[in-house]
This record gives C-alpha cells, sequence and structure tokens, in this order.
C-alpha cells in the first residue's frame, strides 16, 4: 500500500494530512497533524518542522517515515510585516525642548512653576523666587518633608517638588502647605538645575489642564508660534492624565532628527503609480488596487518607508538565498494604527502614541526556495517530494470535503502571514488570489496600539477574551458578564485586566477592559475583513461579490472566537452563505490545504 503526504507550510503553523490509495485506486485519508513552523515559512529552515509533523502522522497509523512514499509541499510564499512611522521625531525640539512625564500617584494639587533646586541645595534659594525641589532616591520622605517644611516656615516659596522615588503621596502627607509633588522621575539626575519647570497634578478624578495645552504650556515659557507647534507632541502626550512636569532645557542640549516618511513606488506591467506614506492607509490601499498585476512594490530611499521595504527584501534574499534586485513585493497591506514613540531627553523614559502606517508585504515568490526545501527534505527522508500546487487552489478543493457545500465554491483560507481567497466554478476551473496579511499583521497591532511591548501578552490577547477581577470571588467578562468562584482568586489578579485561557494571565499595564476589546476587535477588521473583501472582489465572476453564493472559512485563523463572525456579518450584505469549513467533517477549518494536496494526488 502507497502512503501520500500532503503538507501545508504555512506561517505559524505545518499541517500535514497523511493518506493512502486503496486497490480500487480510491484516496483513503488516514491522519493528520499539526506543528509549528520553523523558520520562515518557504525557506530551508521548515524542514525540521514538516519531519516532526510527518512523524506525528504517520506514527498514529502505525507507520514509520519510510513507509511514505510520495510527499506533495504546498507553493509557499514568504510574507513578512513590519511597521513604518508617518512622522519618526527622534525628540521634540531642537532649542527649547519639552520633557514631560505622568506617574500613577503624584502628591498634592495645584499648579507650581518655579526654578529648580537640588533639596540639599535650599539654603541657596532667594526668598523673592518661586523654586521646584528636585529630590533624588537617597533622600528618604520624612528628611525631605522636614526640609521643605523649615524653609516653608522662614518665608521661601517652594511650589513644587520632583521625586525620584515612588513617595509623592507620603511626602504630601507630611508637609504643611499643598503643593503639587510628581514622583518616579527614573532619570532625575538628568534635570538641568536652575531653570524653569512646571509641575501640575489634578484633583481625584480630573485631568490635568495647562500642560495638556500647547498654548497653555506656550504661555508659561513665552514660547514663539514655531515653537508652540514643536511641542504639541509633548502636550498630546499629556492629554488625559493626573499629573506631568514639562521643563524647558538649555538651548542646544537636545537635538532633533526628522527622518520623513517617504513614498511608496507600486510598479505594475504597463503603468506604476506612487504615493506618500504620509496620505495614510486608505490612500496608499486606493494606489494599490489601482495596478492590477502588481510587479514590485519600492520604497524612497533615505526615509523611513524605503528603509522598511529594504529591510524586508534584505531578509527575504537572505532566507531564500536569492539575488536581492530577483527579490519582488507583489502584495502590501497598509493599516492606519498608533505607535509609541520614546521622547529623547526624557526623564522617565517617557513615550507618546505617534500616528504610524502598519504594512505587511509579501514577497513575489517563484518555486526555486521550495524546491530546495524540496529536495532538503527527499535526501532526509529518501522519498519523492513535489512542489505539488498553489496554496488557495490545494484549499479549495479540501474545502470541498465540507458537508453542504456546492459549486461554485468560494473560500477564504485566513493564515498566520496571509490571507488567500479561490473560487472553484462548476466546470473545474479555478481562479485565486493570495494577499499580505493575516494573523501576525493583528498581533503586531494589538502590540504597538496597546503600548505592550510584548508580542508573547499581544498574541494572547488577540486569540482570547479578557475579565476585570472586581474581587477574590468574581470577575467581570468584556460581555458584562459576572462569573463566580468557590475558592478565592490569587490575590495577584485583584483589580487587574486578564486573559481569560487555561489559566487567567495578568496584563500588569494600565490598560482598561474596554481599551483592550476596542484595540483587539478594530485590528481584527482592518485585518481580516478589509483583506477578505479585497481578496473576493478580486475572484468574483466579473469582480461583483454577489456572484459568489457559498464562502467556506479555513485556516487556523477561521478558529478565533471573533474574526469569522465579522466575516460573516460583512458577507451576508452580499447575500453570501459564508461559514467555517469542517474539512473531511472532522478537522474543523484546519487542514484545508494539506487535504487539498491528498486529493489533488489522484489528478496528477
Amino acid at each position: 500500500m502507497k502512503f501520500i503526504a500532503g503538507v501545508d507550510i504555512g506561517n505559524s503553523t505545518t499541517e500535514v494530512c497523511i493518506a493512502c490509495i486503496n486497490d480500487n485506486k480510491k484516496i483513503e485519508v488516514l491522519s493528520s497533524s499539526l506543528t509549528k513552523t520553523t523558520g520562515v515559512k518557504g525557506t530551508i529552515k521548515n524542514v525540521n518542522g514538516i519531519i516532526i509533523a510527518l512523524e506525528l502522522a504517520i506514527n498514529k497509523i502505525g507507520k514509520d517515515l519510510k513507509d511514505i512514499g510520495t510527499i506533495r509541499l504546498n507553493e509557499a510564499a514568504p510574507v513578512i510585516g513590519d511597521t513604518a512611522m508617518e512622522t519618526i521625531t527622534q525628540t521634540i525640539i531642537t532649542e527649547s525642548t519639552m520633557i514631560g512625564h505622568n506617574p500613577s500617584t503624584p502628591g498634592g494639587t495645584g499648579i507650581g512653576i518655579g526654578e529648580l533646586i537640588r533639596i540639599d541645595k535650599l539654603n541657596e534659594m532667594q526668598k523673592e523666587k518661586k523654586y521646584i525641589v528636585v529630590i533624588p532616591e537617597m533622600v528618604d520622605y520624612e528628611i525631605a518633608s522636614n526640609a521643605i517644611n523649615v524653609f516653608l516656615s522662614v518665608g521661601f516659596e517652594i511650589v513644587g517638588a520632583i521625586v525620584q522615588r515612588d513617595e509623592g503621596v507620603l511626602i504630601s502627607n507630611r508637609l504643611t502647605k499643598v503643593i503639587p509633588i510628581l514622583d518616579e522621575v527614573k532619570y532625575i539626575d538628568k534635570l538641568p538645575l536652575g531653570i524653569k519647570g512646571v509641575v501640575e497634578v489634578a484633583d481625584s478624578g480630573y485631568t490635568i489642564k495647562t500642560l495638556s495645552n500647547p498654548y497653555g504650556i506656550a504661555s508659561i515659557f513665552n514660547l514663539s508660534a514655531n515653537e508652540t507647534k514643536q511641542i504639541v507632541p509633548v502636550a498630546k502626550s499629556l492629554v488625559g492624565t493626573r499629573s506631568a512636569v514639562v521643563i524647558k532645557t538649555p538651548e542646544g542640549e537636545v537635538r532633533e532628527k526628522v527622518i520623513p516618511s517617504g513614498r511608496l513606488n507600486i510598479i505594475g506591467k504597463t503603468t506604476s503609480q506612487k504615493i506618500d506614506v504620509d496620505a495614510g492607509a486608505i490612500e496608499i490601499m486606493k494606489a494599490v488596487a489601482s495596478i492590477p498585476k502588481i510587479q514590485d512594490i519600492e520604497g524612497q530611499p533615505g526615509t523611513n518607508i524605503g528603509g522598511m521595504i529594504n529591510s524586508v527584501k534584505n531578509i527575504m534574499a537572505e532566507l531564500t538565498q536569492t539575488k536581492l534586485q530577483d527579490v519582488k513585493i507583489k502584495d502590501l497591506l497598509a493599516i492606519d494604527t498608533t505607535l509609541p514613540v520614546k521622547v529623547q531627553g526624557g526623564i522617565a523614559g517617557e513615550t507618546f502614541m505617534e500616528k504610524a502606517v502598519a504594512v505587511a508585504a509579501m514577497v513575489k515568490a517563484d518555486k526555486l526556495p521550495m524546491i530546495k526545501v524540496a529536495r532538503e527534505l527527499s535526501e532526509k527522508l529518501g522519498s519523492t517530494v513535489d512542489v505539488a500546487g498553489v496554496e488557495a487552489v490545494m484549499a479549495v478543493l479540501g474545502a470541498f470535503t465540507t458537508p453542504g457545500v456546492k459549486l461554485p465554491l468560494g473560500i477564504l483560507d485566513l493564515g498566520g502571514g496571509s490571507t488567500d481567497a479561490a473560487i472553484l466554478d462548476e466546470f473545474g476551473i479555478v481562479k485565486s488570489t493570495h494577499l499580505a496579511g493575516a494573523g501576525e499583521l493583528v498581533t503586531m497591532l494589538i502590540n504597538s496600539e496597546l503600548g505592550l511591548n510584548d508580542r508573547t501578552l499581544a498574541e494572547e490577547i488577540k486569540k482570547n477574551p479578557v475579565a476585570k477581577v472586581e474581587s477574590l470571588y468574581h470577575i467581570r467578562m468584556e460581555n458584562r458578564e459576572v462569573k463566580f468562584f468557590n475558592t478565592p482568586l490569587d490575590p495577584k489578579f485583584f483589580g487587574r485586566v486578564v486573559v481569560l485561557k487555561d489559566e487567567m494571565m495578568p496584563i500588569y499595564a494600565d490598560i482598561s477592559l474596554e481599551k483592550i476589546v476596542e484595540v483587539r476587535r478594530s485590528a481584527k477588521k482592518r485585518v481580516f475583513v478589509e483583506n477578505a473583501l479585497r481578496a473576493l472582489k478580486d475572484i468574483a465572476p466579473m469582480n461583483n461579490l454577489r456572484n459568489i453564493p457559498n464562502i467556506v472559512l479555513v485556516g487556523g485563523s477561521a478558529l478565533d472566537f471573533e474574526i469569522p463572525e465579522m466575516i460573516m456579518n460583512e458577507l451576508s450584505k452580499y447575500k453570501i452563505v459564508a461559514g467555517r469549513g469542517n474539512i473531511r467533517s472532522v478537522e474543523g477549518p484546519r487542514n484545508a490545504v494539506a487535504t487539498g494536496l491528498v486529493l489533488a494526488y489522484i489528478s496528477s
């Protein structure tokens, strides 16, 4: 008996389907498996993951790898996603740099404007001036509050304090006068002493008004119109915060470096289109749609988008061992997003959210990298290994094993790096498309827009619902449902938002449950719904979605608890019957491509 294996190499997972041809020349599927993809999709490093997946599947039927006669691989197009900032400012201003900060537990209330002075230099104060006291971590809160009280009692004007430790409230409680106190200033040694600064702390439940307003800052420091324009990022970063400090540093201390966002050049067979990244994702995608068959996409040299595009091409040239000039980008998905940008010259590692464009780019694939994978796999296993078919075509063959479908049949293969679509008509003709952007891009958007700086946590937020732990015995789910527990929860979860997986995962960042849900759902909609419509319009007869009666959703992202419903809701507007696939009635939406590779074997 001859065993055949279909192998689907995805960006995130590698899937295998094992079958045999019985005496009646019919294919009988025997087992399947799934494992993590090793290396970047479409490169030699995939071989280790393929062998692991093959072993898992063949061992289920009591056979060995040597019993597999033929292995069929999909044509895998490597996909790389990266983010490009619309404007990158390494610092805020050149001559009069402003630096802002917002700790979680400030002390006192009000606004204090004065000259910065260290606490050990209080005896050098002049009675006609106002001062903000700088308290480094080696000074205890008792000593600091006593010293301030002594000088206040003899008529010196201390109008605010900046503290390195998290002791703002402790100092405030011991003072004879209410002053705004800002603490948790990590780089307090960077503060330029003897110059003008402002500390503002709002009452509990309120937010600051002066330092979150560019004109408020301009009024305090007598800024010109040009300087006021340049401090907008600082004011913007402090909107909605309860406290802040802004300092005008001496001229020339911090320099600004601006890297322009640049232009994209989208090259087709007969025409090309240039578009500024500043125009935003909607205009970029219009430009992409205006070129029927994209041959390559280039970024303007010396700009941010140019660096990103060149980085993608260099990585792919290295991974696939091809010449740089032979690496072509065949599709691009742009999404409007925000990224946390570090404020250089900041005093506590401050960041502000800057408008950005996230880009997923797909490198134009030929069979060469996959032929290398096939050759390496054949040498290791001694089996015949073929690069057998385009992913989307194989997926539609696999999806046809879902009960209740009929021709013409469309599929959406929602993967980790790409969104594929194909339609199989009554005459057996298949039309397919392969687009950049899927699950990996969603993870990237969640990570950047929530400012997590933790890709693993972003991945878990993408895949699971969240809840707020309101007591040690109950949580409130994101749908407002309340769940109670018989035994107390771990105290570390109390008051925190948690990811609901097998075990709760706390989110330590100061982000509300509502914000997390909003960003998660928005990221999925912008990537998957946008790409689903883009892909289906490309393959639909006469480019009209209403000409596709059935759509089967397959791939790893079709298992998501939100994405299929989002796509189904959108497609219902076009009277399309859509739903998750159930490959061979047992696999659910998984294994469509691997199954299709096996089914296509008989016709080959």
